[in-house]
């Protein structure tokens, strides 16, 4: 069987091929050619309720199985929906299996349109679900897990939802943006990746974008 190719970002869902309809490109945009599809040299996409299933006692091992065959640790970026209390927020794991650097930072970092929800709260969860991806790769991983243990969990601030329903559009939207924008490197040193602050986009922006969604 031939070695499976590695891409450089894993993103946990199949939504984010709509993302890239009618959206402006330049040379280093991210997409594909083709309307609607990722360019799969970087991109993969797979399931997207892989935090959801994994809070299931029931689900949880099945999950990590899945899990291991996407090599987190190999990827620049991976890109994770969450949805839980009936609310959405997006994950996205950076530069883990990497060593901390100038230029690069091992770091998680938590995106959400409903900070006064304090989405710090979902942090022991989610340091465990981490953990818990590093064991099932550990045969194949030289980190120690103590220092998985560290890595920082970051919720920078970004534009915030004007109801009590825009969170999946929100998500959406910051997925779209991050896949299109993603820094090759960057370390949380000089601060979040540029485009990660409370003016990211206008509500206008998000409502343009969610009018082109075909969902």
């Amino acid at each position: 069987m031939p070695k499976r190719k590695q891409r450089e970002v894993l993103v946990v869902d199949d939504f984010c091929a709509a993302a890239g309809t009618n959206r402006r490109r330049n040379h280093n945009s991210t997409f594909s050619k083709h309307p609607n599809t990722l360019d799969t040299d970087k991109f993969e996409c797979c399931f997207s309720l892989w935090f959801t299933l994994y809070m299931r006692e029931s689900s949880r091992e099945k999950v990590l199985k899945w899990i291991k065959k996407e090599c987190i640790f190999s990827k620049k970026y991976v890109v994770i929906p969450i949805v839980c209390w009936s609310h959405w927020s997006l994950l996205i794991l950076c530069h883990f299996g990497e060593t901390k650097s100038k230029a690069r930072t091992p770091c998680m970092i938590l995106l959400d349109s409903l900070h006064m929800a304090n989405p710090k709260r979902l942090e022991p969860a989610i340091r465990k679900f981490v953990v818990d991806i590093y064991q099932a790769e550990a045969k194949e991983r030289p980190e120690k897990k103590w220092a998985i243990s560290q890595i920082p969990l970051l919720v920078p601030k970004v534009p915030q939802q004007r109801n009590g329903e825009d969170c999946g559009r929100f998500v959406l939207y910051f997925t779209s943006l991050f896949v299109e924008n993603a820094p090759t490197n960057f370390s949380t040193d000089d601060g979040y990746p540029y485009f990660m602050k409370e003016d990211w986009f206008r509500p206008q922006d998000l409502d343009n974008f969610c009018g082109r969604l075909r969902l």
